[in-house]
């Protein structure tokens, strides 16, 4: 994927208004080597026959470094899918396959981060950060070295020994995020991660995970049900109609990267949340 960032845009912002035709000549133009991540006619249901349907013949795919977010009303199957793609349950029907090779249960390439950060009490944020180094014996010292350097791109530098109750809510997150790269998963999956927090911090929070993922490009799966952090985050956009869940649109976001806040404001931006929202009301997802 290819990026470059212009004023007011990416990186400081200027006082200067940015127009349609600037801002369609830096978007990115998503180059992917190949598909981490392909999903064909995906379904589940919960129980027998008369069950829960929760998805129903989802398809698409994740490009290699590619950010992929997914957007869709409560209750339409978008954690069942993250689920599914975790390994941590199985499809009832239909296909998922990372790197070619089918998803039938936990595995050590896949990192997770939830909507709550799920961290130890009596382990330190050093501690939390290296559980699946420990899980999997991949080496202590090695793995130490590796948290170090993660724990200061996040800006957790001086806070290794620490413990959870010492932490803010988004400093939380950016343990739970740490631990879900030490392993150096090939994907990414994000369920809600910022949901829980107040609009400020989640706002701070976008804009470090827009960083982190600019300079380690992993592939990311990041589900939301906020329009504009999607928008702000994604390279492309899937909305998800009502249960059963289906894709009810794909679409790219050319938006030049790294995206500032300002970019919300740009009547681009707002058009591509009202994309979503015409989705989500063809399904029924809004009242």
């Amino acid at each position: 994927m290819r990026w470059r960032p212009i004023a007011g845009i990416g990186g400081r912002p200027n006082n200067k208004n940015t127009s349609e035709e600037t801002l369609r000549a830096v978007a990115p133009s998503i180059e992917l080597a190949g598909n981490v991540i392909t999903v064909r006619a995906l379904s589940k249901r919960y129980g027998a026959l008369d069950g829960v349907e929760a998805l129903h013949e989802v398809d698409f795919s994740v490009g290699e470094g590619e950010f992929l977010a997914i957007v869709g009303p409560s209750g339409c199957g978008k954690s069942t899918l993250l689920k599914i793609l975790a390994g941590l349950i199985p499809a009832s029907g239909g296909t998922a396959l990372l790197n070619d090779v089918p998803i039938e249960g936990p595995r050590r390439d896949i990192g997770v981060a939830f909507q709550s950060p799920v961290l130890f009490p009596w382990r330190s944020v050093l501690g939390n950060v290296l559980l699946p180094a420990d899980v999997q014996r991949l080496g202590r010292a090695r793995m130490t070295e590796r948290a170090m350097e993660l724990l200061a791109l996040v800006g957790l530098s001086g806070f290794e020994h620490r413990y959870p109750w010492q932490l803010s809510g988004g400093m939380q997150q950016r343990v739970s995020l740490v631990r879900a790269l030490i392993h150096d998963p090939a994907l990414l999956l994000m369920d809600e991660p910022f949901g829980a927090l107040d609009a400020l911090t989640r706002e701070a929070m976008n804009v470090e995970l827009q960083r982190i993922w600019l300079e380690r490009r992993k592939t990311v799966v990041f589900i939301t049900h906020s329009t504009a952090e999607a928008v702000f985050l994604a390279d492309r956009i899937a909305v998800m109609t009502p249960r059963p869940g289906r894709i009810a649109d794909l679409f790219p976001v050319e938006l030049p990267r790294p995206r500032s806040l300002d970019v919300m404001t740009h009547e681009k931006f707002g058009g591509y949340v009202r994309r979503i929202r015409a989705a989500l009301n063809a399904g029924g997802g809004i009242e």
